[in-house]
Protein backbone atom coordinates (compact mmCIF):
# COMPACT_ATOMS: atom_id res chain seq x y z
CA UNK A 1 0.00 0.00 0.00
CA UNK A 2 1.42 3.13 -1.15
CA UNK A 3 2.20 6.17 1.73
CA UNK A 4 2.91 9.65 2.50
CA UNK A 5 6.36 10.72 3.12
CA UNK A 6 7.35 13.73 4.30
CA UNK A 7 11.45 14.03 3.40
CA UNK A 8 13.10 16.76 5.34
CA UNK A 9 16.59 18.32 3.46
CA UNK A 10 14.99 16.37 -0.14
CA UNK A 11 16.63 19.35 -1.95
CA UNK A 12 20.03 18.05 -0.80
CA UNK A 13 22.43 15.23 -2.09
CA UNK A 14 21.17 12.06 -0.44
CA UNK A 15 17.67 13.69 -0.21
CA UNK A 16 17.39 14.20 -4.00
CA UNK A 17 18.49 10.88 -4.62
CA UNK A 18 16.07 9.16 -2.41
CA UNK A 19 13.17 11.13 -3.75
CA UNK A 20 14.19 10.24 -7.71
CA UNK A 21 14.56 6.76 -5.88
CA UNK A 22 10.41 7.13 -4.19
CA UNK A 23 9.20 8.34 -7.17
CA UNK A 24 10.97 6.38 -9.85
CA UNK A 25 10.82 2.83 -8.11
CA UNK A 26 7.86 2.61 -5.69
CA UNK A 27 4.04 3.81 -6.13
CA UNK A 28 4.63 6.55 -2.78
CA UNK A 29 3.75 9.98 -2.43
CA UNK A 30 6.53 12.19 -1.31
CA UNK A 31 6.13 16.20 0.25
CA UNK A 32 9.75 17.51 -0.31
CA UNK A 33 10.27 19.98 2.98
CA UNK A 34 13.48 22.19 2.27
CA UNK A 35 14.74 25.40 3.54
CA UNK A 36 16.85 25.10 0.12
CA UNK A 37 20.48 26.61 1.78
CA UNK A 38 23.36 26.59 -0.15
CA UNK A 39 23.78 22.70 -0.47
CA UNK A 40 19.84 22.55 -1.38
CA UNK A 41 19.56 22.86 -5.28
CA UNK A 42 16.39 21.75 -6.90
CA UNK A 43 17.63 21.34 -10.36
CA UNK A 44 18.44 17.80 -8.59
CA UNK A 45 15.24 17.20 -9.22
CA UNK A 46 14.26 18.10 -12.37
CA UNK A 47 13.24 14.54 -13.85
CA UNK A 48 10.39 14.16 -11.17
CA UNK A 49 9.66 17.57 -10.46
CA UNK A 50 6.75 17.06 -12.71
CA UNK A 51 5.33 13.93 -11.22
CA UNK A 52 1.93 14.14 -9.69
CA UNK A 53 3.26 12.27 -6.49
CA UNK A 54 5.53 14.38 -6.00
CA UNK A 55 4.95 18.02 -4.00
CA UNK A 56 7.88 20.83 -2.82
CA UNK A 57 7.06 22.73 0.06
CA UNK A 58 9.67 25.58 1.01
CA UNK A 59 10.63 25.58 4.76
CA UNK A 60 12.44 25.18 7.95
CA UNK A 61 12.53 22.34 10.00
CA UNK A 62 12.71 24.79 12.94
CA UNK A 63 9.64 26.24 12.13
CA UNK A 64 7.00 23.70 14.27
CA UNK A 65 4.01 25.28 13.23
CA UNK A 66 4.75 25.04 9.40
CA UNK A 67 5.68 21.45 9.69
CA UNK A 68 2.48 21.05 11.45
CA UNK A 69 0.20 22.37 9.47
CA UNK A 70 2.21 20.00 6.42
CA UNK A 71 1.65 16.85 8.13
CA UNK A 72 -1.69 17.58 9.13
CA UNK A 73 -2.60 18.71 5.88
CA UNK A 74 -1.25 15.33 3.77
CA UNK A 75 -1.84 12.85 6.45
CA UNK A 76 1.92 11.54 6.43
CA UNK A 77 2.79 8.27 6.86
CA UNK A 78 6.71 8.52 7.13
CA UNK A 79 8.55 11.24 8.37
CA UNK A 80 12.47 10.78 6.58
CA UNK A 81 14.39 12.95 8.36
CA UNK A 82 17.64 14.15 6.43
CA UNK A 83 17.97 18.29 6.81
CA UNK A 84 21.04 19.27 8.35
CA UNK A 85 23.80 21.54 7.83
CA UNK A 86 26.53 18.72 7.14
CA UNK A 87 30.16 20.05 5.95
CA UNK A 88 32.36 19.58 9.05
CA UNK A 89 34.64 22.06 7.50
CA UNK A 90 32.15 24.48 7.51
CA UNK A 91 31.14 23.40 11.20
CA UNK A 92 34.94 24.62 12.19
CA UNK A 93 33.99 28.11 10.67
CA UNK A 94 30.79 28.48 12.04
CA UNK A 95 29.29 25.91 14.44
CA UNK A 96 26.00 28.33 15.91
CA UNK A 97 23.99 27.19 12.46
CA UNK A 98 25.00 23.42 12.95
CA UNK A 99 23.85 23.91 16.55
CA UNK A 100 20.31 25.37 15.29
CA UNK A 101 19.64 23.14 12.23
CA UNK A 102 20.93 19.53 13.59
CA UNK A 103 19.84 20.05 17.28
CA UNK A 104 16.96 22.80 17.27
CA UNK A 105 15.43 21.74 14.10
CA UNK A 106 15.20 17.93 15.05
CA UNK A 107 14.15 18.65 18.24
CA UNK A 108 11.30 20.89 16.51
CA UNK A 109 10.74 18.23 13.97
CA UNK A 110 10.37 15.64 16.54
CA UNK A 111 7.32 17.73 18.47
CA UNK A 112 5.83 18.28 15.87
CA UNK A 113 5.69 14.70 14.86
CA UNK A 114 4.57 13.75 18.41
CA UNK A 115 1.28 16.32 18.14
CA UNK A 116 0.67 14.73 15.36
CA UNK A 117 1.01 11.50 16.17
CA UNK A 118 -0.90 11.67 19.10
CA UNK A 119 -4.03 12.65 16.63
CA UNK A 120 -3.90 9.19 14.26
CA UNK A 121 -6.50 6.64 14.78
CA UNK A 122 -4.86 3.18 16.27
CA UNK A 123 -4.66 1.76 12.36
CA UNK A 124 -2.90 4.82 11.28
CA UNK A 125 -0.16 4.95 14.20
CA UNK A 126 0.26 1.47 13.56
CA UNK A 127 2.23 2.61 10.26
CA UNK A 128 3.59 5.75 10.80
CA UNK A 129 7.40 5.88 11.57
CA UNK A 130 10.42 8.72 12.19
CA UNK A 131 12.63 7.76 10.99
CA UNK A 132 16.39 9.97 11.40
CA UNK A 133 19.22 9.63 8.97
CA UNK A 134 22.39 10.05 10.75
CA UNK A 135 26.24 9.25 10.18
CA UNK A 136 28.77 7.71 10.98
CA UNK A 137 31.06 10.42 12.26
CA UNK A 138 28.91 10.32 15.77
CA UNK A 139 31.35 7.66 16.09
CA UNK A 140 34.59 9.46 15.97
CA UNK A 141 37.94 8.02 15.44
CA UNK A 142 38.17 4.30 14.75
CA UNK A 143 41.61 3.52 14.95
CA UNK A 144 43.70 1.37 12.86
CA UNK A 145 41.57 -1.71 13.22
CA UNK A 146 37.57 -2.99 14.10
CA UNK A 147 34.55 -1.31 12.47
CA UNK A 148 31.78 0.84 13.64
CA UNK A 149 28.93 -0.85 15.15
CA UNK A 150 25.20 0.20 15.93
CA UNK A 151 26.46 -0.77 20.22
CA UNK A 152 29.58 1.40 19.22
CA UNK A 153 29.90 4.44 22.13
CA UNK A 154 29.83 7.91 20.46
CA UNK A 155 32.50 10.52 20.79
CA UNK A 156 32.09 12.98 18.54
CA UNK A 157 34.95 15.09 16.96
CA UNK A 158 33.89 18.06 15.33
CA UNK A 159 31.20 20.76 15.85
CA UNK A 160 29.00 18.71 13.06
CA UNK A 161 29.56 15.27 14.55
CA UNK A 162 28.71 16.31 18.35
CA UNK A 163 25.43 18.27 16.85
CA UNK A 164 24.58 15.34 14.59
CA UNK A 165 24.94 12.69 18.25
CA UNK A 166 22.94 15.14 19.99
CA UNK A 167 20.01 14.87 16.97
CA UNK A 168 20.89 10.86 17.74
CA UNK A 169 19.87 11.25 21.20
CA UNK A 170 17.18 13.24 20.87
CA UNK A 171 15.57 10.95 18.60
CA UNK A 172 15.77 7.85 20.60
CA UNK A 173 14.59 9.78 24.19
CA UNK A 174 11.41 10.42 22.15
CA UNK A 175 11.00 7.41 21.30
CA UNK A 176 11.48 6.07 25.40
CA UNK A 177 10.28 8.41 26.93
CA UNK A 178 7.12 9.25 24.84
CA UNK A 179 6.90 6.16 22.60
CA UNK A 180 7.23 7.81 19.21
CA UNK A 181 7.93 5.12 16.79
CA UNK A 182 11.66 5.82 15.34
CA UNK A 183 14.59 3.90 13.21
CA UNK A 184 17.69 5.40 13.18
CA UNK A 185 20.44 5.13 10.49
CA UNK A 186 24.12 6.02 10.74
CA UNK A 187 25.98 5.74 7.45
CA UNK A 188 29.18 6.38 5.64
CA UNK A 189 30.28 8.78 3.36
CA UNK A 190 28.30 8.98 0.37
CA UNK A 191 29.31 9.87 -3.12
CA UNK A 192 27.84 10.06 -6.63
CA UNK A 193 26.02 12.60 -8.88
CA UNK A 194 24.12 15.87 -7.54
CA UNK A 195 26.76 15.70 -4.92
CA UNK A 196 27.55 19.87 -3.89
CA UNK A 197 31.01 20.36 -5.01
CA UNK A 198 32.31 21.49 -1.64
CA UNK A 199 32.88 17.53 -1.06
CA UNK A 200 36.49 15.74 -1.61
CA UNK A 201 35.24 13.69 -4.91
CA UNK A 202 33.25 16.59 -6.90
CA UNK A 203 36.17 18.71 -5.92
CA UNK A 204 38.64 16.63 -7.00
CA UNK A 205 36.69 16.39 -9.85
CA UNK A 206 36.09 20.17 -10.81
CA UNK A 207 39.46 21.24 -9.46
CA UNK A 208 41.29 19.09 -12.14
CA UNK A 209 39.46 19.78 -14.96
CA UNK A 210 40.23 23.69 -14.27
CA UNK A 211 43.82 22.28 -13.67
CA UNK A 212 43.66 23.93 -10.20
CA UNK A 213 45.57 22.40 -6.95
CA UNK A 214 43.78 18.89 -5.84
CA UNK A 215 43.95 19.44 -1.96
CA UNK A 216 44.74 16.76 0.18
CA UNK A 217 44.62 17.04 3.77
CA UNK A 218 47.99 15.92 6.07
CA UNK A 219 49.34 12.96 4.35
CA UNK A 220 46.42 11.82 2.98
CA UNK A 221 46.25 8.33 4.66
CA UNK A 222 42.72 8.79 6.17
CA UNK A 223 40.40 6.24 5.76
CA UNK A 224 36.50 6.21 4.93
CA UNK A 225 33.88 3.78 3.90
CA UNK A 226 32.54 4.72 1.09
CA UNK A 227 28.85 4.48 -0.03
CA UNK A 228 27.34 5.29 -3.43
CA UNK A 229 24.37 7.37 -2.83
CA UNK A 230 21.41 5.34 -4.72
CA UNK A 231 22.71 2.24 -2.58
CA UNK A 232 22.12 4.30 0.15
CA UNK A 233 18.93 5.61 -0.93
CA UNK A 234 17.59 2.20 -1.44
CA UNK A 235 18.66 1.35 2.48
CA UNK A 236 16.81 4.01 3.63
CA UNK A 237 13.79 3.17 2.20
CA UNK A 238 14.48 -0.68 3.43
CA UNK A 239 14.91 0.95 6.59
CA UNK A 240 11.87 3.01 6.91
CA UNK A 241 9.63 0.86 5.66
CA UNK A 242 10.78 -2.86 7.20
CA UNK A 243 12.76 -1.73 9.44
CA UNK A 244 12.33 -2.46 13.78
CA UNK A 245 11.14 0.11 15.93
CA UNK A 246 13.59 1.86 18.04
CA UNK A 247 16.32 -0.31 16.55
CA UNK A 248 19.72 1.33 14.68
CA UNK A 249 21.06 0.15 11.14
CA UNK A 250 24.53 1.14 10.30
CA UNK A 251 24.82 1.45 6.55
CA UNK A 252 28.05 1.36 4.49
CA UNK A 253 29.59 0.71 1.37
CA UNK A 254 31.77 -2.46 2.12
CA UNK A 255 34.51 0.41 0.16
CA UNK A 256 37.62 0.97 2.86
CA UNK A 257 39.96 3.93 0.71
CA UNK A 258 42.16 5.87 1.77
CA UNK A 259 41.93 9.69 1.05
CA UNK A 260 44.70 10.39 -1.43
CA UNK A 261 43.66 6.11 -2.93
CA UNK A 262 40.31 8.22 -3.97
CA UNK A 263 41.98 10.80 -5.48
CA UNK A 264 44.29 8.60 -7.51
CA UNK A 265 41.39 6.89 -8.82
CA UNK A 266 39.47 9.51 -10.11
CA UNK A 267 42.98 11.36 -11.66
CA UNK A 268 43.41 8.12 -13.14
CA UNK A 269 39.68 7.86 -14.67
CA UNK A 270 40.08 11.51 -15.89
CA UNK A 271 43.20 10.66 -17.58
CA UNK A 272 41.56 7.84 -19.88
CA UNK A 273 38.77 10.06 -20.18
CA UNK A 274 39.97 13.51 -21.24
CA UNK A 275 42.23 13.79 -23.94
CA UNK A 276 42.23 17.84 -24.12
CA UNK A 277 44.18 18.10 -20.48
CA UNK A 278 44.77 21.85 -19.15
CA UNK A 279 48.08 23.44 -20.45
CA UNK A 280 51.23 21.71 -19.38
CA UNK A 281 49.62 18.68 -17.84
CA UNK A 282 50.13 15.22 -18.46
CA UNK A 283 48.78 13.25 -15.92
CA UNK A 284 46.22 14.54 -13.33
CA UNK A 285 48.05 13.01 -10.46
CA UNK A 286 50.41 16.10 -11.07
CA UNK A 287 48.08 18.27 -9.42
CA UNK A 288 47.68 16.40 -6.26
CA UNK A 289 49.00 19.07 -3.54
CA UNK A 290 49.20 18.12 0.30
CA UNK A 291 47.90 21.20 2.74
CA UNK A 292 47.91 21.65 6.28
CA UNK A 293 45.28 18.89 7.82
CA UNK A 294 41.94 20.26 9.48
CA UNK A 295 41.69 20.59 13.28
CA UNK A 296 40.67 17.39 14.68
CA UNK A 297 40.74 15.42 11.61
CA UNK A 298 39.57 11.70 12.05
CA UNK A 299 41.88 9.26 10.98
CA UNK A 300 39.53 6.29 9.53
CA UNK A 301 35.56 5.32 9.88
CA UNK A 302 34.48 1.98 8.34
CA UNK A 303 30.99 1.02 9.32
CA UNK A 304 29.97 -2.74 9.99
CA UNK A 305 26.58 -3.20 7.84
CA UNK A 306 26.07 -6.94 8.59
CA UNK A 307 22.68 -6.22 10.79
CA UNK A 308 21.16 -4.16 7.75
CA UNK A 309 22.28 -6.92 5.10
CA UNK A 310 21.24 -9.96 7.92
CA UNK A 311 18.04 -8.19 8.81
CA UNK A 312 16.22 -6.33 6.05
CA UNK A 313 18.31 -7.98 3.32
CA UNK A 314 19.59 -5.23 1.82
CA UNK A 315 23.81 -4.98 0.30
CA UNK A 316 25.42 -2.38 -1.78
CA UNK A 317 24.98 -3.04 -5.54
CA UNK A 318 28.31 -0.53 -6.63
CA UNK A 319 31.72 -1.28 -5.79
CA UNK A 320 33.86 1.78 -5.15
CA UNK A 321 35.48 1.26 -8.86
CA UNK A 322 32.35 0.90 -10.50
CA UNK A 323 30.74 3.85 -8.34
CA UNK A 324 33.75 6.43 -9.11
CA UNK A 325 33.48 5.60 -12.69
CA UNK A 326 30.33 6.30 -12.86
CA UNK A 327 30.34 9.53 -10.38
CA UNK A 328 33.45 10.63 -12.83
CA UNK A 329 31.62 10.34 -16.12
CA UNK A 330 28.36 11.66 -14.38
CA UNK A 331 30.26 15.32 -13.41
CA UNK A 332 31.75 15.35 -17.32
CA UNK A 333 28.38 15.03 -18.43
CA UNK A 334 26.55 17.81 -16.13
CA UNK A 335 28.91 20.30 -16.02
CA UNK A 336 26.28 23.37 -16.25
CA UNK A 337 24.60 21.49 -13.33
CA UNK A 338 28.14 22.56 -11.34
CA UNK A 339 28.42 26.04 -12.29
CA UNK A 340 24.42 26.21 -11.55
CA UNK A 341 24.61 25.35 -7.98
CA UNK A 342 27.65 27.40 -7.44
CA UNK A 343 25.72 30.95 -6.99
CA UNK A 344 28.61 32.45 -5.29
CA UNK A 345 28.29 31.55 -1.37
CA UNK A 346 30.99 28.92 -2.40
CA UNK A 347 34.09 28.88 -4.68
CA UNK A 348 35.82 25.60 -3.95
CA UNK A 349 37.79 27.68 -1.26
CA UNK A 350 39.40 26.23 1.73
CA UNK A 351 37.39 26.46 4.47
CA UNK A 352 37.37 25.13 8.20
CA UNK A 353 41.50 25.49 8.40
Amino acid sequence: MSKIIFVTGGAGFIGSALIRFLINETDNTVINFDKLTYAGNLESLKSIESNDRYHFVQGDICDKEKVSQLLAQYQVDYIMHLAAESHVDRSIDGPGEFIQTNIVGTYALLEAARSYYETLSIEKKSDFRFHHISTDEVYGDLGATGLFTEETSYDPSSPYSASKAASDHLVRAWHRTFKLPVVVTNCSNNYGSYHFPEKLIPLIILNALDGKALPIYGDGQQVRDWLYVDDHARALYKVVSEGVLGETYNIGGFNEKQNIEVVNTICNHLNELIHDKPAGLTDFNELITYVKDRPGHDVRYAIDANKINKELGWQPQETFDTGIKKTVEWYLANLEWCKNVQDGSYQRERLGS
